[in-house]
């Protein structure tokens, strides 16, 4: 099976982003190996969480 290249994969990461200055924050550096964290936002708190098939799972 053929793999798209870095390249290829970061031209369609940058195209994902509406706005070339929208900061980009890799998962496995917020997660920093944890399986779940918690994300306040102003007086609300979310649970971030990587599911058993390695999605992202945002609750409030």
């Amino acid at each position: 099976m053929n793999q798209p290249s870095r390249a290829e994969r970061t031209k369609e990461s940058e195209a994902d982003r509406p706005d070339p200055s929208t900061p980009v924050v890799d998962s496995a550096t917020l997660m920093s190996g944890r399986r779940e964290l918690i994300i306040r936002h102003g007086v609300e708190s979310y649970r971030l969480r990587v599911t058993a098939s390695n999605k992202l799972i945002l609750t409030k």
